[in-house]
């Protein structure tokens, strides 16, 4: 029977008539549960609502069309960047076939039909040469010269070559994310108003005494208050938020603060309803937020709210009982997967968990909300299934870490996720091991690229907030200090010093074009080029399990936010790129790398763009001269992404620091600075002030470096000087002894 509100009275009526049947064997449908939003909103207020989500999912299906639609071949000038080579046609076209019969003509007929004549009648039988008819003629068999000679045969620009060879991946991001969409707009179909539902502001439904948490004040036993920083930094980040996710015209904008932040709530739940928070779930709600213009930091405290309190729920569970279960689920032919809950596994929807209940959850500003049942409703399966929450967080559903990890020994030795906050862990974690306060609806994994002391991979990352479950991804460390150590010991040499009066004078890309390098930075390459190749070999390899880590679900099925530098940055690529090769979607929401050694190929970004659904954020340098001349021996042809922009893939962002990044070593203590000037949305800005002394330390010790071998040369070129003219005296001297015949020191 179909549970949709939109099913015909018909069927009603044949209910009504027909004896009810023998119940069917086998799966049971879904108990569908309906989302009670009396308390919230009014009839009007739901269709509006309704609207809203209709048009914000179709931006979302927009913005990712686009990420194809709109892609076009730049010619960049030299100045600015390499010119990867352009998109070619390689397949041609079947002569034989009536699509493409037209691009090649017919060939001679008196050649050919009398051919193709003459074998059908010596093939033909007796009784079947007086109806024999001359067949068609054949087309003519022409050669491309060239991929150019093709596209022309085709009558394709560049553009469309560019595009169609992306046309298979295009669909599977659509398909994947329509399913998404399906889902959403039935659920939100289930939304029911009784008794006209609330017209003016939400009230109170339980006394502020009973424990509810108020969306103002710090969730209960969490460590996230009131953004940290200026005004001008909450601010900063609005505007990016908005900037990125235009809002959507629509009425509810004009509802009081504590009504449109219950209707962020609400949607929060209502998502969480469909047994996992999807990464497009979290961009809907951003889009929601943008659109009834609240304040990022209010989602942020929502999400933090509702992990902490859904955390407990699953408190209690042992080692031995998640080892059973995944035993079970080994034996059986269909893993468990989200989405497949039903009223058999458990949960009372008219009764909300007593920890939910403790948090509040349900209500906002002091218990402004809904009852109980009406927020179980919302949950559904969500509200007190074990296995559902253990899913959501990584317990269930998914390979053992330790075990991921392992299967990849033989690639990356040292490889390890360790948590920023918290705990001080120095291997790697299940996430069945996070103490409760430290869980989140989100997770972000910072990936170090440098080291110049084996124990530091977690000193730049201190400065992310604690808004997301936050990890630095511990990966190869003996490879990155000998490649920092390298890379510290060119900086501080003679030969930099020499080298940096020459190098300036052309541009970073003219100097990979003619392959033309100082001779003294070349007589200390071998310091440093055998480790960053070795740094990049491993980087593939750590990129490949860290794309493993995602796709087992070791981090659960929450969205995943990656950030990384330098060797960092190329690991996360290596991800990317593995997720994309894998039609692996929906996992990872925001992607920042800086200074990464990968190409700028339109195709590489619009592939790595096809698995970041939310913000994809290049940082580069055009002064980089030491990423440059490391990168040389690699395919610099295709671009270099920490040298120049990404132009050509919509929706990718570019942020220049040309400024402040001279040096390939310095993005250690830049990482900070450059996440608050982009607009992130969860930084600890007493953090950055430190990172930025640190900087300003490091940039007075190269300064006073560079001032005392000038001064050391000054000296030297004065002092040569002196000696050069008494040599000039002496010589003279000597010359006028001579002519009088008189022997320089005789009497």
């Amino acid at each position: 029977m179909d549970h949709s509100p939109n099913h015909s009275s018909s069927s009603d009526d044949e209910d009504e008539t027909m004896p009810r049947q023998t119940p069917i064997r086998g799966r049971q449908p879904k108990r569908i549960v309906e989302l009670d939003l009396s308390a919230v909103i009014n009839n009007e207020q739901k269709t509006q609502l309704l609207r809203l989500i209709t048009s914000s999912t179709d931006d979302l299906q927009k913005q990712l069309r686009d990420n194809f639609d709109n892609l076009t071949p730049v010619q960049v000038p030299t100045d600015e960047g390499i010119n990867p080579p352009k998109a070619i046609c390689l397949t041609i076209p079947n002569p034989r076939s009536e699509k493409y019969r037209n691009m090649f003509g017919n060939a001679d007929s008196t050649h050919t039909t009398s051919t193709a004549s003459d074998t059908k009648k010596e093939n033909a039988k007796p009784d079947q040469e007086a109806d024999a008819a001359p067949m068609a003629p054949l087309p003519v068999w022409r050669v491309p010269k060239s991929p150019e000679d093709l596209q022309e045969m085709y009558g394709i620009t560049d553009t469309e070559v560019l595009q169609s060879s992306v046309s298979e991946l295009k669909r599977d991001v659509l398909a994947h994310f329509s399913k998404w969409r399906t889902n959403v707009i039935k659920r939100m179909g289930d939304i029911i108003i009784k008794n006209g539902g609330t017209t003016g502001n939400v009230v109170s439904q339980q006394p502020s005494s009973s424990g509810n948490a108020s969306q103002s004040a710090p969730a209960r036993g969490g460590r996230v208050g009131l953004p940290s920083g200026s005004n001008t930094n909450a601010e900063k980040a609005n505007a990016t938020l908005i900037r990125t996710y235009p809002p959507v015209s629509t009425s509810l904008r004009d509802c009081p603060k504590e009504k449109r932040a219950l209707i962020m709530h609400c949607m929060l739940l209502i998502l969480l309803g469909l047994d996992q928070y999807s990464l497009y779930s979290r961009l809907l709600l951003v889009k929601l937020a943008s659109s009834l213009n609240v304040p990022m930091w209010v989602l942020l405290q929502d999400e933090v709210r509702v992990s902490q309190a859904l955390s407990k729920i699953i408190m209690g569970i042992s080692a031995d009982e998640i080892a059973q279960r995944r035993a079970e689920e080994a034996k059986t032919s269909r893993r468990w997967k989200p989405g497949m809950v039903s009223g058999a596994l458990g949960g009372t929807p008219a009764t909300l968990a007593a920890p939910l209940v403790e948090a509040g959850i349900g209500t906002v500003f002091g218990g402004r909300g809904m009852d109980q049942a009406a927020t179980a409703g919302l949950l559904g399966p969500m509200n007190d299934n074990t296995i559902v929450v253990g899913t959501l967080f990584g317990l269930y559903g998914a390979r053992q870490g330790s075990k991921t990890i392992e299967a990849h020994g033989k690639d990356v030795q040292d490889f390890g996720m360790i948590p920023l906050h918290g705990t001080s862990e120095t291997q790697v974690i299940d996430p069945k091991d996070a103490p409760v306060e430290d869980r989140r609806m989100r997770v972000t994994i910072a990936v170090t690229g440098l080291l110049t002391e084996h124990d530091d991979y977690l000193q730049s990352w201190q400065i992310i907030g604690q808004q997301n479950e936050s990890y630095a991804m511990r990966w190869e460390l003996d490879v990155l200090t000998k490649v920092g150590t390298a890379l510290e010991t060119v900086l501080k040499s003679v030969a930099w010093y020499e080298a940096q009066k020459e190098i300036t004078s052309e541009t970073v890309f003219d100097r990979l074009r003619r392959s033309y390098w100082p001779i003294h930075l070349v007589r200390i390459s071998k310091i440093i080029e055998n480790n960053w190749t070795v740094g990049m070999v491993r980087a593939e390899k750590a990129g490949g399990v860290l794309a493993d880590v995602l796709v087992n679900r070791l981090v659960g099925e929450r969205p995943v936010t990656l950030i990384g530098y330098s060797l960092g940055a190329r690991v996360i690529y290596a991800c990317l790129m593995a997720l994309s090769e894998k039609r692996i979607f929906g996992l990872v929401e925001n992607v920042v790398i800086m200074g990464a050694p990968c190409p700028t190929e339109a195709r590489v970004w619009v592939a790595m763009k096809s698995v970041v659904a939310g913000r994809l954020v290049n940082v580069y340098s055009k002064n980089d001269y030491l990423l440059g001349f490391l990168h040389r021996s690699s395919c610099w042809q295709y671009g270099v992404a920490g040298l120049q922009k990404v132009q050509g893939v919509p929706n990718v962002e570019n942020f220049e620091v040309s400024e402040v990044m001279t040096n390939h070593l310095r993005y250690r203590h830049l990482v900070g600075s450059i996440l608050k000037k982009i607009g992130w949305e969860d930084i600890d800005h007493a953090q950055v002030v430190k990172e930025q002394e640190r900087l300003a330390v490091e940039i007075k010790a190269e300064k006073d470096l560079k001032e005392g071998r000038d001064l050391k040369n000054a000296k030297a070129a004065g002092n040569a000087g002196k000696e050069n003219k008494s040599v000039e005296e002496i010589s003279d001297r000597e010359m006028a002894e001579k002519l009088r015949g008189v022997k320089l020191g005789s009497k």
